[in-house]
């Protein structure tokens, strides 16, 4: 790049700002790998990437497979300079939000979903999305104040699978909950109360929907209360929860394992 003030880089300007992002329908992936899988996505489209001259040499194969994309190469120091904040991977790129989707329309292939409420924490959510992908999950769909999957934290924790795993909101909430139920799932809620029934002693064959709580308060009595079943992890007296992206990993492997059975 000739200047650092060149327009095409304005979009690279609010990076630190993932509302105002978000407004204008775009995302920031970060990384090699993450940038790599926004590349190859059929789902999103990538509208330009901004590297250091050493992610550009890593990502050459990659990036030549779309002739059409804007690459602009750049300095470390330009690098931190545009985007306001030392961006230590070299590896930006921007890409377009599809059009929302239907949670409905995600059920017809998959026999297991993960629902989350109000899972703020960027992290939790990208861990989870890992997991999610790791275990075969066929969507996440997103209840009330839960942090966007394409915020650049949540798709750098994934490992890039909130790129791949399909989600949606759940906007009519706890009423979607129920929707859920009736186009045949299983609604797990899980919980570490103690007159939860243990994980493994659920019933194996079904088609599952695991549901999961904020970090500190976990699930609101509304969500209990519309779930077929409360579950919880068995574990040591003396511990009384896991975080929620681990317990989610335990869960889903559970449940994978059990759809096997159907």
């Amino acid at each position: 790049m000739e200047t650092l003030s060149d327009p095409r880089l304005d979009d690279y300007r609010n990076v630190p700002d993932p509302e105002l992002l978000r407004s204008r329908g775009i995302f920031v992936a970060e990384g090699r790998l993450v940038v790599r899988r926004l590349l190859e996505s059929p789902r999103f489209r990538a509208r330009s990437v901004l590297l250091t001259h050493a992610a550009h040499e890593a990502l050459a194969g990659a990036v030549s497979r779309l002739p059409d994309l804007p690459v602009y190469v750049v300095s470390q120091e330009a690098m931190n300079e545009i985007t306001g904040f030392n961006i230590h991977r070299g590896c930006l790129a921007i890409g377009e939000r599809p059009p929302a989707r239907s949670w409905a329309t995600l059920l017809h292939e998959t026999t297991l979903v993960v629902v989350l409420e109000r899972v703020s924490n960027a992290d939790n959510v990208g861990g989870i999305f890992r997991s999610a992908a790791a275990f075969g999950a066929g969507g996440v769909f997103l209840g009330p104040a839960c942090a966007d999957p394409l915020y650049r934290k949540a798709i750098r924790t994934s490992m890039g699978a909130a790129l791949d795993v399909p989600f949606a909101a759940m906007e009519q909430w706890p009423d979607d909950l129920t929707r859920l139920r009736t186009a045949g799932f299983t609604l797990v809620a899980l919980t570490p109360a103690h007159d939860a029934l243990p994980l493994y002693d659920l019933p194996t064959g079904r088609r599952s929907a695991l549901v999961l709580g904020h970090e500190g308060e976990g699930l609101s009595q509304e969500a209990l209360a519309a779930a077929d079943v409360r579950a919880r992890i068995p574990m040591q007296a003396g511990v009384d929860s896991l975080n929620v992206a681990t317990a989610a990993s335990i869960a889903l492997y559970e449940l994978s394992r059990s759809a096997t059975h159907r």
